[in-house]
C-alpha cells in the first residue's frame, strides 16, 4: 500500500513538472504580442542612449581627451545588441503569421517557441545593458602633450638664442614671445627647434600647435591648420564659417595649457578671429611667432621681443665651407680666397650661405667664382 502511494505521488510530481514546463514554453508563444512592442521600445531607448554617448565621446576626442575603455566596450556591445534586436523585429511579421487560436497556439510551435524565447532573452539583455550605461564621465585627459615633431636642420649659431627663448617660455610672466629678423636669418629653424624641444621637456603642455601664416594672411587657413592638431579633421568642420571655427577652437583651447607657434607673420594676426585665447599667467599658455619686423612684434603685443641675429664672419664661413665641400675649395689655389668673398656677400644669412654654397659645390673653375662675386655685389 505504501509503495503504491509513493508511485502515485512520484507520478503526480512528474506530471506537475511536465505541465509547468509546457506552460512555460507556451508562455513564450502566448506573450509574443506583448513582448514584441516592449522590445521595440527598449531598442529605441538603447539607440538613443548609444547615440547620446557616442556624441559625448566624439566631443571628448575633439578636445583631445581619451575615452574610457569601459565606455568604448559599452558602445561596442550596444552596437551588437542593436543589430541582433533589429533582426528579430524584422523577422517578427513572419512569426506572428504563424500564431492562431488568439495567439495562444502556433502553426509551427517549435519555431514560435524559439523566437519568443529569443525575444524575451534579448529584452532582458537590453534592459541590463541600458542600466549599465550611466557613466558620470566618458573620457579623461591624455597624460602627455600632443607635439608633432618636425624635420629640423642643424641650428648653426642659434644655440644661445634657443636658450634665451626657452628661458622666456619657463617664465610665468611671459605669455607672448616675438622672434624677429631678416628673411633667411634662421627664424623658422629656431621655431622648429623650440617645437621639437617641447616633445622632450618635463614641463608638459596639453597641446603644441604649429601653423604657417606667411605673407598671404588668411584666418581660415590658420584655423584649418590648427584644427587638425586639436581633433577637427572631418570635412564637415572645414565647411563651417570662420566664426563657427573660432568658437570651436576657443572652446578646446580655453580649458588647456597650450603652446601656439605661428611662423612667418607679415602683419598682426587677430587672435580672437582665429579662436586663440590670449596667453596669460592664469592659463599658463604661450604664443610664439616669427616675423621680419619689430613693428609686427609690437602689433602682436609681445612683451618679449627677441632679435635673431645674422651669423658672425667665422660661423658664416664655417657654414659656407660645409655646403661647398673641401674637394671644391681645394681644387685650385685661388678658389678658397674667392669663396670667402662669396661668403661675405651672403651677409651672415644662413639661408643664403646654404643655398649659394650648395650651388657652388661643383664649381672648380676660377672664372665661375669671380662671376658669382660679381652677381652678388
Amino acid at each position: 500500500m505504501g509503495n503504491c502511494c509513493s508511485i502515485q505521488i512520484g507520478f503526480e510530481n512528474f506530471l506537475l513538472r511536465g505541465w509547468v514546463c509546457v506552460v512555460g514554453h507556451a508562455n513564450y508563444v502566448c506573450k509574443l504580442k506583448q513582448t514584441l512592442p516592449t522590445l521595440s521600445a527598449a531598442l529605441q531607448e538603447l539607440r538613443a542612449q548609444r547615440n547620446d554617448m557616442q556624441r559625448e565621446v566624439d566631443v571628448a576626442e575633439q578636445r583631445l581627451l581619451k575615452p574610457f575603455e569601459q565606455v568604448q566596450l559599452w558602445l561596442s556591445k550596444a552596437e551588437t545588441m542593436i543589430t541582433k534586436a533589429e533582426k528579430l523585429i524584422e523577422d517578427s511579421p513572419r512569426q506572428m503569421n504563424n500564431l492562431c487560436l488568439g495567439s495562444c497556439a502556433s502553426k509551427n510551435f517549435l519555431s514560435s517557441y524559439k523566437f519568443g524565447k529569443n525575444i524575451t532573452k534579448m529584452l532582458q539583455e537590453i534592459n541590463d545593458h541600458v542600466s549599465k550605461g550611466a557613466f558620470k564621465k566618458v573620457a579623461e585627459s591624455r597624460p602627455s602633450a600632443s607635439v608633432v615633431v618636425r624635420p629640423e636642420e642643424q641650428p648653426i649659431g642659434l644655440e644661445s638664442t634657443i636658450e634665451k627663448v626657452w628661458h622666456c617660455i619657463v617664465d610665468k610672466d611671459v605669455g607672448i614671445i616675438g622672434l624677429y629678423g631678416l628673411g633667411g636669418v634662421g627664424k623658422t629653424t629656431l621655431l622648429t627647434q623650440i617645437n621639437n624641444k617641447f616633445s622632450t621637456t618635463a614641463d608638459k603642455f596639453d597641446v603644441v600647435i604649429w601653423a604657417l601664416v606667411s605673407k598671404d594672411y588668411n584666418v581660415e587657413k590658420i584655423q584649418d591648420k590648427m584644427g587638425g592638431n586639436i581633433g577637427f579633421r572631418d570635412t564637415s568642420w572645414k565647411s563651417k564659417s570662420v566664426d563657427e571655427k573660432a568658437v570651436d577652437i576657443y572652446g578646446v583651447l580655453r580649458n588647456k595649457r597650450f603652446v601656439v607657434l605661428l611662423d612667418d607673420l607679415w602683419e598682426r594676426v587677430d587672435l580672437n578671429k582665429v579662436g586663440i585665447p590670449k596667453p596669460s599667467q592664469e592659463n599658463g599658455s604661450k604664443l610664439i611667432f616669427t616675423a621680419r619686423s619689430l613693428e609686427v612684434c609690437g602689433e602682436m603685443e609681445a612683451p618679449k621681443k627677441i632679435k635673431v641675429e645674422c651669423l658672425d664672419t667665422e660661423k658664416a664661413w664655417e657654414l659656407f665651407q660645409d655646403n661647398v665641400g673641401n674637394e671644391t675649395l681645394n681644387s685650385h689655389p685661388n678658389i678658397q680666397n674667392l669663396a670667402k668673398q662669396v661668403a661675405e656677400r651672403c651677409g651672415g644669412l644662413p639661408l643664403a650661405l646654404i643655398t649659394i654654397g650648395r650651388a657652388m659645390a661643383c664649381k672648380t673653375i676660377v672664372g665661375e667664382w669671380k662671376y658669382a662675386i660679381k652677381m652678388l655685389q
